[in-house]
């Protein structure tokens, strides 16, 4: 089943990047980037955010999807991969929405890549969230990222 979102849903806004803060439990080590993307994915004027597991790094903290970007792997490959493997969806696109760079003073730099997904085939369905929700844009400043 393939979703495909109208002209003119709503895309990322600096809100979104706002309530999302990316932390890291990374031991100090030479400099260098981790590359990191994240799904915004759309349904009715809602985002979709995952709860970690409640055994996991950062426990019951939100996210968007995604995760780490493997070596010899794009952008947009580990963003499918990374959403059939938490989501079981297979994304047909992905376009950057924003990116930002954050240094760690005692660690790496993370470079996070933001991709609206507006197609994508399968059934949403969740395989290691505590849970996932659709969430106004006004209700993400009252989850725990």
């Amino acid at each position: 089943m393939g979703v495909r979102f109208p002209a003119g849903a709503p895309t990322i806004s600096l809100f979104v990047v706002h309530a999302f803060r990316f932390k890291s439990t990374m031991e100090p080590i030479n400099k260098r980037t981790i590359n990191v993307v994240a799904g915004l994915i759309f349904r009715d004027g809602r985002l979709l955010v995952c709860q970690r597991h409640h055994t996991g790094s950062f426990p019951l903290k939100w996210e968007f999807p995604g995760g780490k970007v493997e070596e010899n792997e794009s952008d947009l490959d580990a963003l499918c991969r990374e959403l059939k493997e938490e989501l079981a969806i297979d994304a047909i696109d992905g376009r950057l929405a924003w990116r930002h760079e954050h240094s760690y003073s005692n660690g790496p730099s993370v470079a996070l890549r933001f991709y609206n997904v507006h197609i994508f085939n399968g059934e949403l369905t969740n395989l290691v969230f505590e849970q996932i929700s659709w969430v106004k844009l006004a209700e993400l400043k009252d989850l725990d990222f």
